[in-house]
């Protein structure tokens, strides 16, 4: 059956969030207060030649690129530009501000302390408002990021909520990344980000929401949702950068993952389910789409090595 025209992407929930998170282990966030075309690098945004640069560039160090903007439209007159570099392996942000996006092109990403950049305390919350990419990051993203700068004003808390564009899985609209951990998280309401929030100004892991890391594959993400989310009902803390992977043994259809967490061994059991009626984006036709289950999870104290 068609999809309705009116109907929004991520209106229809078939599917689970853990496992679907945006990978990348190093992010470049560039303030631009500009539009946005609907691919930040087809040329639209900054014109083709810079754009073949900028694509090299973060080719060269397997980084994303992210374009951030203030909440407001008094915020977005601006004299210089935020420029944050994001290693997430080591969970460590660097600020700098430049003139322009040619400065990216003498970024060098192969590690934090090599470009002049000051290192900052504070996550970042980058909420996906690209509505060229897809209408419901307009339509539910806006909203709410516009609620958290009327309740924890840019001026007050300092440069922790940005709009974003696109950061995959704009059907699990609002879509937000959490820096620097580089965790997705999706169908975030204004109570659930208050709570991540303030979880992660602790460097505290949120399960509600949470699609995993981005250092991981999607079956590891999928699994160490399940064991932080085991640990915390067992009234355990958990924190970012808590799990490692150990071993990761992914065929077709199954999965075993083996997540380290000191001393104890978490093995993780896994295995794919179909999803009847996924819309990838508004407007498209529905689809037989796939995610990971878990199916058993194991912890063994002492087994770490």
């Amino acid at each position: 059956m068609p999809a309705d025209s009116f109907t929004l992407c991520s209106d229809v929930e078939v599917e689970p969030l853990p496992g679907t998170a945006k990978q990348a282990t190093v992010y470049v966030l560039y303030e631009e207060p500009g539009p946005w075309s609907h691919d930040v690098l087809d040329g639209g945004t900054f014109g083709a030649e810079l754009t073949e640069k900028l694509k090299a560039r973060m080719k060269k160090y397997n980084a994303a690129l992210q374009l951030i903007r203030h909440p407001t439209r008094e915020g977005r007159v601006i004299e210089s530009h935020h420029l944050y570099l994001v290693f997430s392996d080591i969970g460590l942000t660097e600020v700098l501000h430049v003139d322009g996006p040619e400065a990216i092109l003498d970024l060098d990403l192969s590690g934090p302390g090599l470009n002049g950049g000051q290192a900052r305390v504070n996550p970042l919350l980058l909420v996906c408002t690209h509505a060229k990419r897809d209408r419901c990051c307009a339509v539910k993203g806006r909203p709410l990021v516009a609620e958290l700068e009327r309740r924890y004003p840019f001026k007050n808390t300092g440069d922790v909520v940005w709009e974003t564009s696109h950061v995959k899985g704009h059907r699990f609209a609002p879509a937000l990344l959490l820096l620097p951990w580089g965790y997705s998280f999706g169908r975030m309401n204004l109570e659930a980000t208050e709570a991540m929030l303030a979880a992660a100004m602790r460097a505290q892991y949120f399960v509600p929401g949470n699609r995993g890391s981005g250092l991981m594959s999607p079956p590891a993400q999928a699994a160490e949702v399940a064991v932080a989310a085991h640990l915390q009902r067992q009234g355990e803390d958990v924190s970012y950068g808590q799990f490692s992977v150990e071993s990761e043994e992914v065929g077709e259809d199954h999965a075993r993952i083996v997540l380290i967490d000191g001393t104890r061994a978490h093995t993780v059991t896994l295995s794919t389910h179909a999803a009847s009626g996924v819309i990838s984006s508004c407007g498209d036709e529905p689809k037989q789409g796939r995610y990971w289950q878990v199916d058993s999870l194991e912890c063994v104290e002492g087994a770490a090595r």
